[in-house]
């Protein structure tokens, strides 16, 4: 009989975890909003104000990117245990550190890319302080890879209590791998961001770019999995 392709989805009402997740990312979109205090006085600070718009936006999509991977995750596996609890929490507590950081470094990308046009949001008057920002965003990018291969190793523990198929083993597995790489290739842009030249510092960062070329990889290669045991079901069925 060949394989079951479908994920049968075991939360799929909003568990309370994922509820209070989403409830804390908004809070997290919130912070990103100029502050009252912050209200443009003249024409000059609005039109200065309105040239972070697009580092708030890629700031919020990143947001929403991160909520939708964990409550994808939730949906999928639909777990409330002790395990569950403390990662979402601790997914919950990276957000919010590292929240301003990756405006930071959003505000930094097209201040690069437009040659100053848009601001930088942070004085920065030496490559050792650029170093501590890319560090710190680093560190933050690690964590967070590392909190969702937790989650999906988790839910590969459970495999048994949840009944997991061919198919949804293969997609937590697949996950597994492909964050656990993540973790460990943004441990090696943190050393190269430590350690790299000052003329060479500014494009460190674009090596967490190399991450999309991983993940199709990690695809393509589960994917065979996948059809190799659907072809090994097909044969014992005949």
């Amino acid at each position: 009989m060949p394989t079951d392709l479908t994920f049968h989805m075991r939360g799929e009402n909003m568990t309370r975890i994922e509820t209070f997740v989403a409830a804390s990312f908004g809070f997290a979109i919130t912070m990103l909003i100029i502050s009252v205090n912050d209200i443009p006085k003249g024409i000059e600070e609005f039109i200065l104000a309105f040239k972070n718009v697009p580092s708030f936006i890629c700031s919020c999509a990143a947001i929403i990117f991160i909520w939708y991977k964990h409550a994808n995750w939730s949906r999928r596996f639909g777990l409330e245990d002790p395990m569950t609890i403390f990662l979402s929490g601790t997914l919950i507590i990276i957000v919010l550190i590292f929240i301003y950081p990756l405006r930071l470094m959003m505000q930094g990308l097209f201040f690069i890319i437009t040659d100053g046009y848009f601001p930088l949001g942070i004085n920065l008057d030496s490559f050792e302080n650029l170093r501590t920002v890319f560090t710190f965003y680093g560190i933050g990018f690690l964590v967070l890879t590392i909190n969702f291969w937790a989650l999906h190793a988790h839910a590969l523990n459970q495999g048994k209590a949840l009944s997991l198929n061919a198919f949804e083993y293969n997609y937590t597995q697949r996950n597994v791998t492909d964050w656990f790489i993540s973790a460990a290739m943004s441990l090696v842009v943190i050393a190269i961001m430590i350690l790299a030249p000052v003329g060479y510092l500014i494009y460190v960062p674009h090596l967490f770019f190399l991450l999309f070329a991983k993940s199709f990889f990690v695809k393509r290669y589960y994917d065979r999995k996948l059809r190799n045991i659907n072809v090994s079901a097909q044969t014992i069925d005949n």
